[in-house]
């Protein structure tokens, strides 16, 4: 499964075993919202919309609900079966696991391994997995079918009393119970060649095949693609068996390198050059000058032969275009996620969590925390991921760390791990998404290696500070506004009394983070008095404290009276603008709103204003 599998919950009853299944599986829990209350991965409130955006998305279903309640929730998204993925029921006890959908697209499987995990019996109704033990439409990892409109009546043959036999090498079907003998009727063929597939049977492209490419840096995708493809075509190999591009770990970066492998569908993987050397020997076009550039005699072949390993063999020698170089090697057995040589380019995804909330927090960044190995933050953010978090490797730090917290996490990455770099409210503000630019612009970062520079960066938005207390205290953000940081351990103090002054005069609506300190509490007093030169003493103001977290604190007070002592390092200020105002509702509460369009303008309650996407 290359998508993270989604466990629905309609119960509390039901999150114990939800959470089991969800750790084996590296899965998230899903649970509905008004019975669940404990924390979830995630929460819905139409179980029919969110069970059709899962299923849309292609994303593995386990529902521990009826069978028949997810059948008819799921009915009018069942158009094409041959996209359709894996949909379980699972009863609450765990007793009985039945595949509803994608029977051949990993749902058995997924069956089989989820009544392990619990204990029960995988309700498996599919003909040829009950009589054969094998889908032949859904050949396992590692393996390609050519043909795979012929399935459905091969499959029917062989039910109906057909025999066959086996043209090739593969273990899976070898040792399945299909009715394999010499004289078989019905031909399984497997074969890395290019080929075309028996009249009376299937054909099995094994992902055997590596590509071994270098490339001048900048080269371009398509000059390397196209030669990878014509020294397939000249060796008579399929493109379907590759299932691997491997290079130095030199070219990590290297957007040609990548863009093979996204074209094969297949992983990219590096080899350092002591590594590509010691492929010396078997060689066929080793060269001074690559060693004297890279130090190793030869990047494609030695790539390619390293792939393969000492059991493998280079099946076609090094072939040159104008900017790159391919060679191809075989392995003596398909590649798989378990079985992949080399490094690959590791991922550092810089998240932004919101404010703590688990419904702030955006699919996209959950997504991306589920698909780590590490996680890297501060240690309350880390807790805040709650179950998200579990079966990663955790690197805490403490506040104030936050260079070394960089740092750590892209050498993390370096190593060719999928790291997560963790921050409250939104990853680009006052957080750590600027750092890792910083670092990667400057040349002689001391102690950044080669490698931390040539990982894949990732940055996702969350929720802010800022965004999260306007929402809280109603739309204070409906104009013009600013943020400012009052603390001065990065900014001369001069420049953020500028700034204040700056956005006092523009009547910017103004945000501020860091008001306050156990040693700094003179700032935001001075900021007060500044800004009362520009607005009046009532102009509300908004004291958001722990937002979206245990103690959220919500109040409003006139900028006048706003006092220093109310505020400490986890509240953020927003100070409105001459123009906002107040209104309470039938309730007695009170909220905050900055007008569209400003009140002095004549016709402003009325006149059309271009709105964004809030609007």
């Amino acid at each position: 499964m290359t998508k993270t599998p989604a466990i629905i919950i309609l119960s509390a009853a039901a999150l114990p075993l939800a959470r089991r299944i969800a750790e084996s599986l590296d899965g998230e829990v899903h649970g509905l919202d008004r019975r669940i209350s404990e924390r979830v991965d995630e929460t819905f409130t139409d179980t029919g919309s969110h069970l059709a955006t899962l299923f849309s998305e292609g994303r593995p279903i386990v529902g521990l609900m009826a069978a028949g309640a997810m059948i008819r929730l799921l009915a009018p998204q069942l158009t094409d079966k041959t996209t359709e993925p894996p949909v379980l029921a699972v009863s609450e006890d765990g007793s009985a696991v039945v595949p509803l959908l994608g029977g051949h697209h990993g749902a058995n499987d997924l069956a089989r391994t989820v009544a392990e995990i619990t204990g029960g019996f995988a309700a498996i109704t599919t003909a040829g997995d009950i009589r054969f033990g094998v889908a032949l439409d859904a050949p396992p990892e590692g393996y390609g079918l050519a043909n795979p409109e012929a399935a459905k009546q091969v499959m029917a043959d062989l039910v109906a009393g057909g025999s066959t036999r086996l043209e090739g090498h593969a273990p899976w079907l070898a040792h399945s119970r299909l009715p394999l003998s010499q004289d078989g009727g019905i031909v399984l063929a497997v074969s890395d060649e290019a080929m075309s597939p028996p009249g009376n049977g299937l054909l099995y492209h094994p992902r055997t095949l590596v590509l071994g490419i270098g490339c001048e840096r900048g080269a371009e995708g398509s000059e390397a693609l196209a030669l990878a493809l014509d020294s397939l075509a000249q060796a008579g190999l399929s493109p379907q068996s590759v299932g691997l591009v491997a290079s130095i770990d030199v070219k990590a970066d290297e957007a040609a390198v990548h863009h093979v492998a996204r074209h094969f569908g297949c992983p990219a993987r590096f080899f350092d050059a002591a590594t590509l050397e010691a492929e010396t020997p078997r060689l066929k076009n080793p060269s001074d000058i690559v060693f004297a550039e890279v130090g190793c005699h030869g990047v494609a072949e030695g790539a390619a032969l390293a792939a393969a390993g000492a059991s493998g063999e280079l099946v076609a020698e090094k072939r040159k275009s104008r900017r790159a170089t391919c060679a191809i090697g075989r392995a003596p057995a398909p590649f798989t996620a378990d079985t992949l040589p080399g490094r690959a380019r590791g991922k550092l995804m810089v998240v932004g969590i919101g404010p703590g909330a688990d419904g702030w927090r955006s699919p996209e960044v959950s997504q991306m925390v589920a698909a780590s190995t590490d996680l890297v933050g501060y240690s309350l953010y880390l807790d805040l991921l709650g179950p998200l978090a579990a079966g990663k490797a955790r690197h805490d730090f403490d506040l104030g760390k936050e260079e070394a917290r960089v740092r750590h996490a892209m050498e993390l990455a370096g190593e060719g791990k999928s790291v997560a770099l963790v921050c409250s409210g939104d990853a680009g503000i006052y957080a750590m998404a600027t750092l890792v630019f910083e670092l990667l612009d400057k040349a002689d970062a001391e102690g950044l290696t080669d490698a931390a520079r040539r990982i894949e960066i990732a940055v996702s938005p969350g929720i802010s500070a800022l965004q999260a207390a306007a929402a809280r205290a109603g739309a204070p953000l409906g104009h013009d506004f600013c943020t400012i940081s009052l603390s001065d351990l990065l900014t001369p103090w001069d420049d953020i009394q500028r700034r204040v002054r700056a956005a006092g005069e523009g009547d910017f609506v103004i945000a501020f983070y860091n008001p306050v300190s156990k040693k700094r509490r003179t700032q935001l007093a001075w900021a007060r008095d500044s800004l009362l030169t520009h607005r009046p003493a009532s102009t509300p103001v908004i004291l958001a404290t722990n937002l979206g977290r245990e103690g959220e604190l919500i109040r409003i007070v006139p900028l006048g009276s706003l006092n220093v002592d109310d505020v400490d390092m986890l509240t953020v200020v927003v100070v409105g603008s001459s123009n906002s105002s107040t209104v309470t509702t039938g309730d007695g509460r009170t909220w905050v709103y900055t007008p569209r369009g400003y009140a002095r303008k004549e016709g402003s309650a009325m006149t059309h204003i271009p709105t964004g996407d809030a609007a």
